[in-house]
Order: structure tokens, then C-alpha cells, then sequence
């Protein structure tokens, strides 16, 4: 008996030692402060719930994230799970670096509660799920009250026009400027939003392929942001801003315009008093429609990993709904599942202009061609080089145009080639 009782110990303290050493590694990859941290405290819960299990959190800045996480990956140092922003996804699945969900989402008990949109846009590569969506970036229209007032602008824009006029007026006020531009890592959306309302369209493709961009609308579209900048309409240095600037020059009152997700909220709000500032929908083109970009990020589990299971219940962990709501209450995204409407947050003021948005039948959501493996490089490199170059006036907006025609023409005709 004694021996039995040896043994048993043996093979408990053995097992103890096996789930001891199981370490996951998590990579984060659109990092803040406080999204790290309330990575951390999420991640705690799992590690305090899975006895023997570590989780390490490698944090990458976001304007190298895309970069830094390619040579990881070329450098063998492979994670289990990743934050997973949507203009990734192609590349990494379509290369058959990410596990498919569709086996753990047919099981876990919260599918059923998640948005359709949540499914629909995890499954953006080949009607597969290998990303679950934690919540979604919709862009809207901050506004300085008080710099208004003090210009002059009785009102927030409500057409391009408008907008450009009311930026005059607050440029004109000493050390101010109109528009908190964002001319550094992740400044595609604006491009894209100014582009298409001014073009009446936010179709990027013809049928055949070519890309629509250096179209005369696009065209007008891009020169419109070109020519606010060379105006003096945003701040001279904004042409290397990237999210942590242009949220700053908001709250500092540098400018009085900026057009953000709701996760621009958590500094603002921190800094400002609610009452000194609003959040409009976007202003509207010439067609009386305005089209504004919707962008997700949420979860991936490398195909690579060795704890795949145990990955996933990790995502569970971040992704049911008391951890997803806990996230983006923090970082500001909305949130992926249908119970979070009756959150008393978000009926709060504060996201009312998002869901003015959303209801407006003149508001044209925008889902960028994400789906191409290109598309990555395209945001986080060519786009960024090519819209600096033209904001100091090195190209003009119709060299803008015909080099992102050209680069998006060829990655369209690739994919339509190979859905043959």
C-alpha cells in the first residue's frame, strides 16, 4: 500500500511539475500603457484559474508592431496567441500561420451570443474563423467645444466644407490649428474616409481588378488632405504623428478636430472635462454621404504553437464576456457580444455620437480590402512613405494615387487570379 501511495505521489508531483513548466507566450501588438496593463490584470484571472500555467507578454509599440513581429517570426520566436489587427489577418493565414477556431467556437457556450458582424469579420479568409473579432473601431468626429466657441464656429461641421472653414477659423487663433492629422503610423484611415466622401464612393476595385484609386474623386479626395496640411490647417509636425500625438494634440487643445475610435476616449476623458468637448459624425462630401472606415482587431493561436488547446482557453478567458467587456471598457473598442447593449457604459453620452453614426442612413461604413495578403505591407509601410512624401509636397497627389493604384492593382488581380 505504501509503494501504491508512493507512487501515486511520484506521478501527482510529476504532473505538477509538467504544468509548471507550461509557459504560453502572448504578443500584443496595438500597445498602450493601459492596454497593457489591463491585459495583465485578464491574464492573471486565466493563470489563477489554470494552477501551473504562466503566461509571458511580449508588448510590441505599435508604429514598429508590424515589422518587429515579422522578423520574430522569421527569427523562429513563434508566440501562442497574438493580438491580431484586421489589415494582418490575410498575411498571416493565407501564409498558414494561424489555427483555425471553427473547432473551439462550435463548442464554446458564448458563440451564440456573439455579433453577427463579430463572426462574419473573424471569418474574413476563406469563411474561417482564424481570429475572433474582440471588438470594433469605428471612426467619428471628436470637436473642441471652447476652441470653437473661441473661433467663432457656432456649430461641429457637418460637411467638408464646413469642416475646412471651421479649421480657418481656429488656425486662426494663436498656436492653434484646425485638424489633428495624422501623418505617421496608422494614418491610412483618414486618407481613405477624406478620399471617398470626396469621391461619392468607397468602392476600391473595378470588376476587372484595377484599383479605383487614382480615380478623379479619389484624386480630388487626397489632394483635399494634402491641401489642408500645406495650408497650415493641421500642425506642422503632425506629418509624423501617429495615434499617442494626434490623441494628445487634442486634449492639450492644440487642435480642435480629430477623428479617432472610441478608444481615443481614455485620455480624453482623463484630461478633459465632458462638457469641453463633443463627438460628431464625420462631416459629408458632395454626395451628402460620408464613409466612415469600421476596423476590428481580436485573437489569433499560431499554428505553430504546442498548446493549442490551452491557447484557446486563454481566448476564452480574454474573449467571454466578462473579460471582452472589462477590455474594451479599458481600451475603448466596441464590444463583440450582444449583451454588452444593456451595459449602462455604453449608453453613457460619451459614445453617443458612434451610435448617431451608426444609425445615420448617410453614413457609409468602410471595411478596407483587408483581405489581401498585401495589404499589411500596404498600410503599415508604402501608405505611411508615399503620403509623407506628398503632404511635403516631394510627389504630387496624382503620384500618390497612381502608386497606390498600381500596388493595389497588382494584389487584386493576384487574388481575383488564384480565386479561379
Amino acid at each position: 500500500m505504501r509503494k501504491l501511495i508512493t507512487a501515486a505521489l511520484l506521478a501527482t508531483l510529476m504532473a505538477g511539475s509538467a504544468l509548471a513548466d507550461t509557459k504560453l507566450k502572448l504578443v500584443e501588438v496595438i500597445t498602450s500603457p493601459e492596454r497593457t496593463e489591463t491585459l495583465k490584470s485578464i491574464v492573471a484571472k486565466f493563470e489563477e484559474a489554470n494552477p501551473g500555467t504562466t503566461v509571458e507578454i511580449i508588448s510590441l509599440p505599435w508604429g514598429e508592431a508590424f515589422q518587429k513581429f515579422a522578423t520574430m517570426v522569421s527569427a523562429g520566436e513563434i508566440p501562442d496567441v497574438m493580438e491580431m489587427p484586421d489589415t494582418w489577418l490575410s498575411l498571416y493565414a493565407n501564409n498558414g500561420m494561424l489555427e483555425s477556431l471553427e473547432p473551439y467556437l462550435a463548442k464554446w457556450e458564448h458563440t451564440p451570443g456573439l455579433t453577427e458582424r463579430a463572426l462574419e469579420l473573424g471569418r474574413d479568409v476563406n469563411d474561417t474563423a482564424y481570429m475572433l473579432p474582440y471588438g470594433f473601431y469605428l471612426r467619428a468626429m471628436f470637436y473642441n467645444k471652447k476652441l470653437l466657441s473661441e473661433a467663432g464656429v457656432a456649430e461641429p461641421p457637418k460637411t467638408m466644407d464646413d469642416f475646412v472653414k471651421a479649421s480657418e477659423a481656429v488656425s486662426k487663433l494663436p498656436g492653434k490649428s484646425g485638424y489633428c492629422l495624422r501623418g505617421g503610423p496608422g494614418g491610412l484611415n483618414g486618407w481613405v474616409m477624406f478620399g471617398a466622401t470626396m469621391a461619392g464612393d468607397n468602392k476600391f476595385f473595378n470588376e476587372d481588378g484595377t484599383s479605383t484609386m487614382n480615380s478623379e474623386g479619389w484624386i480630388k479626395g487626397l489632394t483635399w488632405v494634402i491641401d489642408l496640411y500645406k495650408k497650415g490647417l493641421a500642425p506642422k509636425d503632425s506629418v509624423n504623428w501617429g495615434f499617442n500625438e494626434i490623441v494628445a494634440g487634442f486634449y492639450s487643445g492644440t487642435c480642435a478636430f480629430l477623428d479617432q475610435d472610441p478608444d481615443a476616449l481614455i485620455a480624453i476623458a482623463q484630461r478633459m472635462k465632458p462638457e469641453d468637448f463633443g463627438v460628431t459624425t464625420m462631416p459629408k462630401g458632395p454626395s451628402g454621404k460620408a464613409f466612415t472606415t469600421i476596423g476590428f482587431a481580436g485573437w489569433s493561436i499560431l499554428a505553430a504553437s504546442q498548446n493549442k488547446d490551452l491557447s484557446w482557453k486563454l481566448i476564452e478567458t480574454l474573449e467571454g464576456p466578462e473579460g471582452n467587456i472589462e477590455w474594451n471598457k479599458r481600451t475603448g473598442a466596441l464590444p463583440v457580444h450582444k449583451s454588452a447593449e444593456k451595459d449602462p457604459f455604453y449608453a453613457s453620452a460619451q459614445f453617443k455620437g458612434w451610435f448617431d453614426e451608426l444609425a445615420d442612413k448617410d453614413v457609409v461604413l468602410t471595411v478596407m480590402p483587408t483581405y489581401l495578403e498585401e495589404f499589411a505591407f500596404f498600410k503599415d509601410s508604402l501608405a505611411i512613405k508615399t503620403t509623407q512624401e506628398a503632404l511635403l509636397g516631394d510627389i504630387t497627389p496624382e503620384e500618390l494615387a497612381n502608386q497606390w493604384a498600381d500596388y493595389l492593382t497588382k494584389a487584386q488581380q493576384k487574388y481575383l487570379a488564384n480565386k479561379k
